[in-house]
């Protein structure tokens, strides 16, 4: 990752900073996202310490919020011209049933929307990289719910456990459809599931009663840092290299739920997606 240029989200911690981490440690220039510019530069301090690499760059964005990703978007544009990986790898677990200033459910809006939003307005960057790659951490969670394409807010049926698992399944199949439809063959698409991590994300911002669940829960998962192999793997290793497309578990493709290789319904929620965040042309 040489001279190479990677973008991550949410890599203030978790997965996203190990993932930042295992990059710098690799001599990429890394662009660290994050939403609080106080706990980023805490992260960034800790990656400059552990990797003495002073090609960290740190900018704040709020993925709730599309205006937020288009203006933070445009800075790292201005400035990179040629982005070799994209990690979107931010994303959050919600109790209760919330709307984000654009109108949509905020875990899909995080999970999934601003994947398809960051890789949308960055995608002229990383077409211009001799090997471009755009990494979206997805979950096996995506097995147990499929996509309600009538009613991606989830109003009438909402539930964490559906919501996360929605956008985890989104995320796959805009993978598969990115990979599908886009002009590049030097461009390569990649969902990934990082398998049980011991992290915060179920914590933040749920009720009580999912907080001591996911605690008990992430008692039996792997840290961090083996939950981040197989992104790292994706955006960086030479053996990954063109294969696009597809769901990764533990550094090696694997299939996904039967319903993310229906193509008329990828088809469906990639112009469904597109028209939730205001984009006439992805390309």
């Amino acid at each position: 990752m040489k001279n190479k240029i990677a973008v991550v989200t949410g890599a203030n911690s978790g997965l996203g900073f190990e993932t930042a981490k295992a990059l710098a440690t690799q001599g990429a220039r890394v662009i660290m996202l994050s939403r609080s510019a106080d706990k980023g530069q805490e992260a960034l301090d800790k990656i400059f310490t552990a990797t003495q690499n002073d090609q960290l760059e740190l900018l704040t964005v709020d993925l709730a919020s599309q205006a937020s990703i288009r203006e933070t978007g445009k800075l790292i544009l201005d400035k990179y011209p040629v982005i070799d990986t994209l990690v979107n790898n931010a994303g959050t677990w919600i109790s209760q049933h919330s709307l984000t200033e654009d109108g949509v459910e905020t875990m899909f809006a995080v999970n999934h929307l601003a994947y398809v939003l960051m890789s949308h307005v960055l995608y002229p960057a990383i077409r211009k990289a001799e090997d471009g790659r755009i990494v979206c951490v997805a979950s096996d969670s995506h097995f147990q719910f499929k996509v309600n394409y009538a009613d991606l807010n989830l109003t009438n049926k909402y539930h964490g456990l559906r919501a996360y698992a929605q956008s985890k399944g989104a995320n796959v199949m805009f993978v598969s459809e990115l990979h599908q439809r886009k002009p590049d063959a030097n461009v390569s698409s990649y969902a990934i599931q990082p398998g049980l991590v011991k992290t915060d994300i179920g914590v933040k911002r749920t009720n009580w009663l999912h907080a001591l669940a996911w605690k008990i829960r992430r008692s039996s998962g792997v840290s961090p840092a083996e939950g981040a192999l197989c992104q790292i793997f994706c955006a960086s290793s030479p053996e990954a290299k063109g294969q696009s497309g597809l769901y990764w578990d533990k550094c090696k493709p694997k299939l996904s739920a039967k319903y993310t290789y229906i193509e008329e319904d990828r088809a469906q929620l990639w112009e469904q997606c597109l028209e939730m965040c205001k984009i006439d042309s992805f390309f």
